[in-house]
């Protein structure tokens, strides 16, 4: 925008050096340049609300070309695997077909914009040289009517670089509007609250009561959370289960404070979480997320990235995680480069997390489908180490595979946005009618048919 700016105002001060000069020379083109510049704004205003939507929408239809192109990038491999790289090309195209239609549009009011600037413009300098032809010669210096018609020959590049640029700072300027839209976008709560400060030794006991909780991504979304209410008890371990879109990644945000409530309360050892800071919050609570997360640097920052921990304390966890070896492989030991975890597999790079999740030790353990990309060996190690590992910890545990919450001691079943029922798995199996149970046979059903050979 500056450079746009800069660039209009010395166009700008070349048309005005010329339109004086010409009129100096023959005046009644004044009058001619008042009528065409008068009529040069009402085009110009005539263009510009049709060029500003225009500009929108390139900025629009931009987007994703861009996104579906990362997209295809990062999950290149995948796409080969299955044959639907003919799929991703034919949308790839379509996407680039829909912005280049908006910017062949964009493109094409700018011409014809030019088109009647110029014959405005060219006109001018039409009559221009009729009156100094038309002049006698002891009535004007040959000398200034040349002048005259030189400056004239670029009257009409500079007179459409100016409404160009003129235009242009304009649609520019809605760059400068998705910003302040940007910036207008509600923010979350402070990091820090000064006046409501948890105590260092918060949560103690890691019990999490929920009361009336209502969820809903914005006003104009329904609820997702619908009014629910239970209590997880402290240094227990709860599974929540439930079909895809009945709020339980839902439930998990509203722990964390991803995403706020519309109504009702979360209280962790009696402490209203809403009433602190997101940082006081976020800092007591661990969690393993399905996708796992590992970062540009080392092993050892990856595993204490504050670096708050003894090597001592980082090799116990490793071997906790039976992952000392594959780290060993490594001359570098802790040393040795992550790349993104590019060099690691999605079952390492799970028992990585597990293991920064033990070295944090924090009272509340929240796992969000944390097995649901890794293979049965790796669910094992990953659920034999949580439960020898956190016997004094709240654990959560969101899964698909029921035998990963079949050993919780409560189990909590979510259908939307509601509790169906809340108990544990024991009571809950008894009873064959019961949502648990349903799920449970659905999975065994689809378990032995995955399993069962096909026919010769």
């Amino acid at each position: 925008i500056p450079y746009r700016l800069a660039g209009l105002i010395f166009a700008m001060i070349q048309l005005l050096s010329i339109i004086f000069i010409m009129s100096q020379i023959a005046w009644p083109i004044f009058m001619l340049f008042i009528i065409i510049i008068a009529i040069s704004t009402w085009y110009q205003n005539y263009y510009i609300s049709s060029a500003r939507e225009l500009a929108r929408m390139v900025g629009i239809r931009k987007a994703p070309v861009l996104h579906h192109f990362s997209e295809t990038v990062s999950g290149a491999a995948t796409i080969r695997c299955f044959n639907q790289g003919e799929e991703f090309l034919t949308k790839s195209l379509a996407l680039i077909d829909d912005y280049t239609r908006i910017t062949f549009h964009n493109s094409a009011t700018v011409e014809w914009l030019c088109i009647r600037i110029n014959f405005l413009f060219n006109l001018v300098f039409f009559v221009m040289l009729v009156i100094l032809v038309s002049l006698p010669r002891d009535t004007i210096d040959p000398s200034l009517a040349g002048l005259a018609a030189t400056y004239g020959l670029n009257l009409n590049v500079l007179q459409a670089w100016v409404i160009w640029n003129l235009c242009n700072v304009e649609n520019k300027m809605i760059s400068v509007e998705r910003i302040f839209q940007f910036s207008n976008i509600p923010s979350e709560s402070p990091l820090v609250i000064e006046n409501c400060r948890p105590r260092e030794t918060w949560p103690s006991c890691g019990t999490i009561q929920i009361e009336a909780l209502q969820i809903q991504y914005s006003p104009d979304m329904p609820m997702v959370l619908k009014g629910i209410s239970c209590t997880f008890p402290g240094e227990r371990k709860i599974g929540v289960v439930g079909r895809t879109g009945s709020g339980k990644s839902t439930l998990i945000q509203a722990l964390f404070r991803v995403v706020e409530p519309s109504a009702g309360r979360i209280f962790i050892d009696g402490v209203d979480i809403s009433l602190l800071g997101v940082h006081d919050l976020r800092c007591r609570l661990s969690i393993i997320p399905q996708e796992p997360t590992l970062f540009q640097g080392t092993v050892r920052t990856n595993l204490d990235p504050l670096q708050q921990h003894l090597d001592t304390e980082i090799w116990e966890v490793l071997r906790k995680c039976r992952l000392e070896e594959i780290v060993r492989e490594d001359n570098r030991l802790l040393d040795a480069p992550v790349e993104d975890g590019g060099n690691w597999s999605v079952g390492q790079r799970q028992l990585v997390c597990l293991a920064r999740v033990l070295l944090m030790k924090k009272k509340i353990l929240v796992l969000d489908e944390a097995t649901a990309s890794v293979d049965t060996a790796t669910d094992n190690i990953i659920q034999k180490t949580i439960r020898q590992e956190t016997d004094n910890c709240t654990v959560i545990t969101i899964a698909h595979r029921i035998p990963t919450v079949i050993d919780s001691d409560l189990v909590l079943v979510l259908g939307e946005g509601r509790i169906l029922e809340f108990d544990s798995p024991e009571n809950l199996l008894r009873d064959e009618s019961s949502a648990f149970s349903k799920l449970v046979m659905e999975f065994m059903g689809r378990s032995e048919g995955r399993h069962q050979p096909e026919p010769m």
